[in-house]
């Protein structure tokens, strides 16, 4: 087993935050950085890839400062980031050649439907496990080749790569020696064929992708080359990058969701659910996504994943847009101090709808408004749609997997929310268990690169280490929770299909 500590870089889509961990998963260093979110206009969001690599710089430095360890005690560097975020920059110079296109901008809605009517949709969804949509990098990195002035030229002449976050952050980190991926991240490009294990070229040369634009892929505990020795302090040895995933991958690997059928459900900016299917893909049937949880030890295990836009954001939406919240800590207390919803439903389709529905043109509403409304029905609904488009995503699950779920693990931000949590426990029926440590998307970025270097020597030493906090199970009638629920699919229902060209 190797000595030191193991540091975790999670580049998430509102900030970059770095946590040192030791062996029994005591946090000894953290530093964070917020992320810029750029609109240039409706629909279109974006992130300064520089800026995320000088803010994850600075989060190192800051959890180096406050474990007060050497960089010679880091056995190793795990990155997990937000996915289908995609950056394309000068393999000469390292330099962007714009902002990177984020997961949730919508710009590339009209080529999804003009893919859809040239029949490519059955294929893609094959081959990657995926659905056509704006959400996934494909037809982001297609769109910057049409509308940059000679992008699409200088791609050919290989003079362009491409890449999710994580591989924007290998190539900064090994000093731009090293182009790589994991598979993962790799899954949800909607150009990587999930059953042959490798970058589909049917679909690059249909949307006009040049393949020396891509990563490598690799297993996601497994080697990533050394960060450049001096890059993170003027004596910083090389230090092994030994373990890669996309957040959510990484989350349920986090929760030791090494076992088919274990459930997770990471809140974050969005609220996102993944089952471990075991090795075998499960083609979804409900609006579900087939995709990689993690390769380990030669050995590729699978997920369902459903994904809902807007989780956290509805909350940074009441604060920021709204302002009737101060902070998100407020609406704890904000969401009891009233009896129920007063009838009062918020659909948050702010970027339209995610699994199951896949509406790019849902948009958000607020149903069930009377006199008698006040800005604590408001936060209240806000948290419970929350956990109604979480149930959306585990009914589809239980259809797809002919399985119950008798209960899921949970972490993100929003679970220290004891109302949001038990109110998911109450509209699911099922049990919710909020770990100790709610961090685990960087926590798996840490077990897969810990395993990289014996740090961890199996997932069963992992599994040990996993320790619960709390349980929340259901306080209300199966009648009452189906009666809600209802309520909530007719809100949905007329949401949908809203806006038009």
């Amino acid at each position: 087993m190797a000595d030191g500590y193991i540091l975790a870089i999670d580049q998430g889509t509102t900030g970059t935050t770095t946590i040192i961990f030791d062996h029994d998963t005591n946090i000894i260093g953290r530093g964070y950085n917020p992320i810029r979110q750029i609109y240039p206009r409706p629909g279109l969001v974006e992130h300064d890839p520089v800026e995320i690599w000088n803010g994850t710089i600075s989060t190192i430095q800051q959890a180096m400062s406050q474990a007060q360890i050497g960089y010679n005690e880091l056995a190793g560097i795990g990155i997990t980031n937000q996915r289908e975020t995609v950056v394309l920059w000068e393999r000469e110079t390292g330099r962007p050649i714009g902002n990177a296109i984020v997961w949730q901008d919508r710009r590339t809605l009209a080529m999804c439907e003009r893919l859809k009517a040239e029949g490519l949709e059955a294929e893609l969804h094959h081959k990657t496990g995926l659905v056509l949509d704006p959400y996934f990098s494909a037809t982001k990195v297609a769109w910057l080749l049409e509308n940059v002035d000679g992008l699409k030229e200088r791609a050919k002449k290989g003079e362009i790569l491409l890449g999710t976050i994580d591989s924007w952050l290998i190539w900064n980190l090994t000093g731009g020696k090293l182009h790589l991926t994991d598979m993962s991240n790799a899954s949800r490009t909607l150009f990587y064929n999930i059953h042959e294990l490798k970058w589909d070229e049917d679909i690059l040369n249909y949307l006009g992708i040049p393949i020396s634009m891509l990563p490598d892929v690799r297993y996601s505990s497994f080697p990533f080359g050394e960060v450049q020795p001096g890059l993170l302090a003027p004596d910083s040895p090389a230090i092994p990058i030994a373990g890669v995933a996309g957040d959510q991958q990484a989350a349920l690997f986090g929760q030791a969701g090494f076992q088919k059928g274990e459930l997770k459900i990471t809140y974050g900016t969005g609220a996102f659910l993944m089952v471990n299917t075991g090795t075998e893909p499960v083609d979804s049937q409900n609006g579900l996504l087939t995709t990689i949880a993690w390769g380990y030890k030669n050995k590729v295990e699978y997920a369902l994943e459903g994904s809902t836009f807007i989780a956290g954001a509805a909350v940074q939406w009441l604060r920021d847009e709204l302002k009737i919240i101060g902070n998100a800590a407020e609406t704890e207390q904000m969401a009891v101090s009233v009896p129920d919803n007063g009838g009062v439903y918020i659909v948050p389709a702010f970027v339209g709808l995610g699994a199951p529905y896949w509406d790019s043109r849902a948009r958000g509403a607020i149903f069930g408004l009377t006199r008698g409304s006040n800005r604590n029905h408001l936060v209240r609904a806000a948290l419970e749609s929350i956990a109604y488009q979480t149930r959306d995503v585990v009914e589809a699950m239980k259809l797809d997997s002919n399985a119950e779920f008798p209960e899921i693990r949970v972490d993100g931000g929003a679970v220290a929310n004891n109302f949001l949590m038990q109110f998911q426990a109450d509209m699911m029926g099922i049990k919710v268990i909020r770990p100790k440590i709610i961090e685990t998307t960087a926590l798996g970025a840490a077990f897969l690169a810990g395993l990289t270097v014996n740090y961890w020597d199996s997932q069963s030493e992992i599994a040990r280490l996993w320790k619960v906090d709390r349980e929340f199970e259901s306080q209300i009638d199966e009648e009452k929770r189906n009666k809600f629920y209802r309520t909530w699919k007719r809100a949905v229902e007329r949401s949908l299909d809203w806006e038009d060209d």
